[in-house]
């Protein structure tokens, strides 16, 4: 049975759809990147599996249990890192997990509390102040309250973010870690940090989902265009560009560079049509193929 199951869940403000009949299922044991640009929803989404926010439409269930039903049980069994991570500043961070620990009424909630603090680093911490704390101390204190309960399914929403270089890379191996026994739903603007901590990938834009594959899949098959970019010494006509036969799209990234999609390799046509219209080219290149580059065809809008 998957760990999480999601069909055609929409969440509607006003005339707006925030998330729009978005549908797909997690694993156990599985840490699946979730991305979006902002605005696209993916917080919307984390909030209705966790039975914050209530959808317009459509279903979730998490271990089983429905998000609008069941919520209480649902989240028994999932941990939540939000964004925006709200603590209580006037508490200290024991005193802090020890308190999570009893809202869960755990039986054996000192010794957890002791667990936590030593797995996400906070053993020299745990007598200040939250409120003292740097933002990335307070960011594990966040992803210690989230696994204090131990719970089936992790729903991360940028849980490195305020964090130092090596804080970084303790938390990526602990969400790892963690991933093999748990189900990762991560949320992570830092494209790179999504490759080295999972496989597979959900990515929507504007409410909808626009992938949903591995990594190395999402990279192969767009590696069958091509994206080229070209920089001019002065203003030219963009229309014309998009004239061009196997062009698909094109973005404008300012100072007069613009990134066209492409069917294949064009960067000699381009060089010969920008020489015919007596546009100077200071920048022509093909970009690797990497999930940022992914990220962007799927998401960026057509100029």
């Amino acid at each position: 049975m998957s760990a999480v199951v999601v069909k055609e869940l929409t969440k509607i403000y006003g005339e707006q759809r925030a998330v729009d009949a978005l549908s797909f299922e997690l694993n156990r044991g599985e840490i699946v990147g979730f991305l979006g640009p902002n605005g696209a929803g993916k917080t919307t989404t984390m909030k209705m599996l966790t039975s914050f926010v209530l959808p317009s439409s459509g279903k979730a269930e998490v271990a089983g249990f429905d998000v609008v039903e069941e919520p209480m049980e649902v989240r028994r069994r999932i941990g939540y890192l939000p964004e925006h991570n709200p603590l209580y500043e006037e508490m200290y961070v024991r005193e802090y997990l020890q308190f999570v620990a009893g809202l869960h009424r755990l039986p054996n909630a000192r010794q957890r509390v002791d667990e936590m603090i030593d797995l996400t680093g906070l053993k020299l911490e745990q007598g200040k102040l939250i409120g003292a704390l740097s933002k990335g101390y307070r960011q594990r204190v966040g992803l210690a309250q989230a696994l204090i309960h131990d719970p089936e399914v992790l729903i991360l929403d940028e849980p490195t973010s305020g964090l130092d270089p090596n804080q970084v890379v303790e938390i990526r191996e602990l969400i790892g870690k963690l991933g093999e026994e748990k189900t990762v739903l991560f949320s992570s603007h830092i494209m790179q940090e999504v490759e080295l901590i999972c496989q597979r990938v959900l990515i929507i834009n504007r409410g909808k989902l626009v992938a949903d594959a591995l990594i190395s899949d999402l990279k192969m098959h767009m590696h069958e265009g091509s994206r080229i970019t070209l920089g001019f010494a002065r203003a030219i006509q963009p229309d014309e560009l998009k004239l061009m036969e196997g062009v698909n799209k094109i973005h404008a990234l300012g100072d007069n560079r613009y990134l066209l999609f492409c069917e294949s390799d064009l960067r000699e046509q381009l060089f010969f049509f920008a020489a015919q219209k007596k546009w100077p080219l200071v920048e022509l290149h093909r970009e690797v193929m990497e999930l940022e580059n992914v990220f962007q065809e799927l998401t960026l809008p057509t100029d």
